[in-house]
């Protein structure tokens, strides 16, 4: 079965040739390869490309294993290179070949050469990839399927679709499997098997029972703000832990590292500046963060509000939660201030939406806190309202959109409808 990943295989056709190499990162079992080796190179033959101008060689296979020597692969491919028209190089787990930065450096001298890798390990994460190359690389990070990309495999009604994928998410093996039973499995083992392995092996971390706790504890807050110091808090409290502040911001960077997680920063809205801790933290696939705890809590509201973060980021968005204070006058006469939280502001360019992440609207006073903080914004971008209620697509007297989830989720221009 074929899985169209057209956002991604955009991004590399608008890279072509742009003198730089071309690195594909994500979180492990996202489908780098299969970008690579699969859909961009199905791409460039179905563009007239000479199959003997495309040079992929996936390193992690036993029958390539000679060319994880920098002599040998510089040699071979520099002795495929028998003409000036143009070659791609599609290297597969690049990690695994030795000196790796010195031989990409020099395949970057080949006039007529477009460099493609992927690559992650215990060794090298694929965030460690493109940090070699820093000035000389080119990202583009691969996120788990959305639920556009999941429904065109999954088949069935969106309904049906949803509840599957905010359960177990978008790993594509996973969006293929048929059996909850088999889903379920798989992201246990892999996240124990693979991710904290990758983990451990590369940076040495000695309390292992640590982790998995703090790993726990930010799966159970999903959507919530926190910070090392509320973090450590609940170790004392829960845990009976004494870990300190510092493991805890290093063990948090670790699993940012990995693409586990990411962190969205509070922005003050009509004071323009960002705001310290508390942040939030996401989890770049929901079914690995249901698999830490169990499938025990499938908590929709915070699963819905992580899945339009992924979504916004997807679309290539920088995402801040937005903080926005009022000043009232209580009876007493005196000013108090007041301060409201809009889920996300969404950055991209020149453009900006605040999106509000709601379950549903069931009453006047439910519309009404959701949109109060959107209100108190002064500026004329767009707001809007995201429920899973089925709705049409409509704008009311404040100027407030308010769409459902599905439109959100599987129309590609939705923020500007």
């Amino acid at each position: 079965m074929e899985i169209s990943r057209d956002i991604y295989l955009k991004k590399l056709i608008d890279r072509m040739h742009n003198g730089l190499i071309k690195v594909v990162t994500g979180i492990r079992r996202s489908g780098k390869s299969y970008l690579v080796f699969k859909i961009f190179k199905d791409y460039l033959l179905s563009e007239g490309v000479d199959p003997s101008h495309i040079i992929s060689i996936e390193l992690d296979k036993r029958q390539n294993r000679q060319y994880r020597d920098p002599d040998t692969i510089l040699e071979y491919i520099e002795s495929l290179i028998i003409d000036k028209d143009e070659y791609y190089i599609l290297l597969d787990e690049v990690q695994m070949l030795d000196d790796f930065e010195e031989v990409l450096n020099s395949m970057l001298h080949i006039d007529n050469a477009d460099i493609y890798v992927t690559g992650s390990n215990s060794k090298y994460l694929s965030k460690d990839v493109i940090t070699e190359f820093r000035g000389r690389g080119d990202e583009v990070h691969l996120y788990p399927l959305s639920f556009r990309e999941f429904m065109t495999i999954g088949g069935g009604d969106i309904y049906t679709g949803w509840a599957d994928y905010v359960t177990y998410g978008g790993l594509p093996l996973v969006g293929i499997m048929k059996t909850a039973e088999q889903k379920a499995n798989y992201l246990q083992r892999l996240f124990d098997e693979t991710y904290i392995k990758d983990i451990v092996e590369k940076n040495h971390v000695e309390k292992l029972q640590e982790l998995n706790d703090l790993i726990n504890v930010l799966a159970s807050s999903t959507g919530s703000l926190t910070n090392p110091s509320k973090i450590q808090a609940t170790f004392q409290s829960v845990v009976h832990s004494d870990i300190s502040l510092n493991t805890i911001r290093r063990y948090i960077e670790y699993l940012q590292d990995a693409f586990i997680i990411s962190e969205a920063n509070r922005y003050d809205v009509k004071g323009r500046k960002y705001i310290g801790t508390p942040l939030k933290y996401y989890f770049e696939d929901i079914g690995l963060r249901n698999a830490r705890l169990g499938f025990r809590q499938i908590e929709e509201p915070h699963l819905m509000e992580n899945i339009i973060y992924n979504e916004l980021r997807i679309r290539g968005f920088q995402v801040d939660v937005g903080i926005v204070n009022k000043r009232r006058r209580q009876d007493d006469g005196k000013q108090i201030q007041k301060s409201m939280e809009i889920d996300f502001i969404a950055n991209r360019g020149s453009e900006k939406y605040y999106i509000q992440s709601a379950l549903s609207l069931p009453d006047a006073k439910k519309i009404k806190q959701e949109k109060e903080s959107l209100i108190n914004v002064s500026d004329s971008f767009k707001k809007i309202i995201v429920v899973k209620d089925i709705i049409n697509i409509q704008r009311d007297e404040d100027g407030i959109t308010r769409m459902s989830i599905y439109d959100f989720l599987l129309k590609e221009n939705s923020l500007e409808l």
